[in-house]
């Protein structure tokens, strides 16, 4: 493994060098992010502590964070039931026009802890056509505008529900509605998800992103592009396990699954907001039923997951050329970002260092 060379490190250098040695030469551009949360000592405020590292690109250098985007949308999707534009109970079909497909009676509760059934990917969007092109070519698999996905929602059928249902708790974002019994991980449901909850609020989900999020907590490279002419100028590159360029991931409908890209400087500031409480839609943290056995549970797409004692509530993200993690552990105050701009997981390194930044806090 080389040395750090000042040209290609930005930040501090100790966690830049943790990075580089914990992800090795198969991630040449990536970032990362610690954070501990304020306290207060003696009756005065203390600030939390923050600390940034990159390799080969700068610190405000945005990245495809895949899937994570799916935690923003839970964040939305909750923070627009605090305010009474959707709840729990509404369904896809009450806020999209579905017509009477199988789909519009979804709850949106379901649709946010992947309990509705709904797949993966729609057939009508020949998902094994798109693969075998992404493999061979490296192109964007999506790419839909959001009336290409109503139109491919229209097409989906459910397999039989084995329902059961609990006391209703209007209050909260997860209630229990009728769900089938084995969660199914859906990018469909959850771009679904997203664009309802914008149609609550009145707006696009672009719109909505910028309005709830970026603009309150001043992240200003949190953007999902519609289309390639719409990347900032600070976009970053992606490639593939073996180093090959990839197509950037853009499309409308993509957005709420997987199509927000984002510094690690603004994703540090998210995680601050998350631990100090001044993020929306803070309930999509909350785990309220099992995802993987009792083992991992899920709150609005949020997983939380005993690792060594300590409960990590956490997501991680892959598109065709970057993986990211996002992970907190609330009770110390802690949480760890790393975006890289190759696909090859960095989930290992995530836990590894947000373990060894809480033992050392």
């Amino acid at each position: 493994m080389t040395d750090i060379h000042l040209t290609d490190m930005h930040g501090d250098a100790g966690l830049a060098e943790k990075l580089q040695s914990g992800l090795g030469r198969r991630h040449p551009v990536a970032a990362a992010a610690t954070v501990k949360a304020s306290t207060a000592s003696a009756g005065t405020d203390k600030s939390g502590e923050v600390t940034l590292a990159s390799l080969g690109a700068s610190l405000d250098a945005d990245f495809e964070i895949g899937s994570v985007s799916k935690g923003i949308t839970g964040l939305l999707y909750a923070d627009a039931c605090s305010r009474r534009e959707v709840g729990p109970d509404s369904t896809l079909g009450e806020l999209l026009p579905l017509g009477d497909c199988p789909a519009a009676g979804l709850s949106l509760a379901a649709v946010s802890r992947h309990s509705s059934g709904l797949p993966r990917l729609p057939r009508s969007a020949a998902p094994l056509r798109r693969t075998v092109r992404f493999l061979l070519h490296g192109t964007n698999p999506y790419g839909e505008s959001l009336e290409e996905l109503l139109a491919q929602a229209r097409t989906v059928g459910l397999p039989a529900l084995r329902a059961h249902s609990s006391k209703s708790h209007p209050s909260t974002p997860h209630h229990a509605t009728p769900q089938y019994s084995k969660p199914r991980y859906s990018n469909l449901g959850f771009e679904l998800l997203g664009h309802a909850v914008a149609s609550g609020a009145g707006m696009s989900y672009r719109d909505l992103v910028r309005t709830r999020l970026s603009v309150p907590l001043g992240l200003g490279s949190v953007y999902a592009p519609a289309a390639v002419a719409e990347l900032g100028p600070k976009a970053v590159s992606g490639r593939s396990r073996r180093g090959r360029a990839m197509e950037p991931w853009t499309g409308e409908a993509l957005a709420p699954a997987g199509g927000i890209r984002a510094s690690i400087t603004d994703m540090a500031r998210l995680a601050q907001a998350l631990l100090d409480g001044s993020a929306p839609g803070l309930a999509a943290l909350d785990p309220v039923a099992n995802f993987a056995g009792p083992a991992a549970r899920i709150g609005a797409a949020w997983m939380t997951l005993e690792v060594k004692g300590r409960a990590i509530t956490w997501h991680n993200g892959g598109t065709g050329g970057f993986r990211s993690w996002f992970g907190l552990d609330r009770e110390a105050g802690t949480a760890v970002v790393i975006l890289s701009a190759t696909a090859a997981s960095v989930d290992r390194q995530g836990f590894r260092l947000l373990q060894e930044l809480t033992d050392g806090s």
